[in-house]
Parts: structure tokens; sequence; C-alpha cells
């Protein structure tokens, strides 16, 4: 856990550097708050940002490697309260918040994993 608490903090920082924020808000101004236009341009940036850090611990530089990445940190977050909060802000730096419809909350839809 505490590698990977490592690896999450060192993820985090990385979309805080410079170039890679400015990336990113490059990705989500072409994006335009569209969640299909999300996938096409922030996912491939978030990814790439993520493999550049995450190749340094083991895990392939694809990205494959970055959903064993993902799903090694969804294993501790119930364990870790920290890795969860580390993680919950992870996703929010590449995944626009989700507002639900306003009739009927909750039908339909996929839920948030």
């Amino acid at each position: 856990a505490e590698q990977a608490k490592a690896v999450l903090a060192e993820v985090i920082k990385a979309f805080g550097a410079p170039e890679n924020a400015q990336r990113m808000e490059e990705a989500r101004d072409n994006a335009c708050n569209d969640m299909g236009k999300m996938l096409q341009f922030l996912l491939p940036v978030a990814t790439q940002i993520q493999q550049d850090v995450i190749k340094a611990y083991g895990f392939s530089s694809d990205g494959e490697g970055v959903l064993k990445f993902a799903r090694l940190i969804k294993s501790y977050e119930s364990q870790d309260p920290e890795i969860a909060s580390m993680s919950g802000k992870l996703k929010a730096m590449f995944l626009p918040p989700m507002t639900l419809p306003p009739h009927g909350a909750g039908t339909g839809g996929v839920a948030a994993s």
C-alpha cells in the first residue's frame, strides 16, 4: 500500500507539472465539456501522463499498464482512506464532474465506480 501511495502521489504531481497542466487544459478546451470528445481528447493525454510515471515502477508503458495501476489503486481504496482521497483527486483531474439529470436521479445510466 505504501508503494501504491507513493506512485499515486507521483502521478498527481505529474498532472500538476506546468507542461502537463497545459496539455490537459488544451485537451479540455478541445472537448468543450462534450463527454465523447473528453474521451477522444482528454483521456489519451491523461493516460500518457500516467504512463510516463508508472513505467518507472514496473508497469508496462501502454494502456494495459495504466489499467493495472488503476485496479491496484482501487483495491487499496477501501483499506486506506488516504489512497481513496488521492484517487478521488486524481480522477477529478481528468474526469469531468458528473452532473445528474434533474429528473429522477438514479434512473438508468451507469453508476460511477
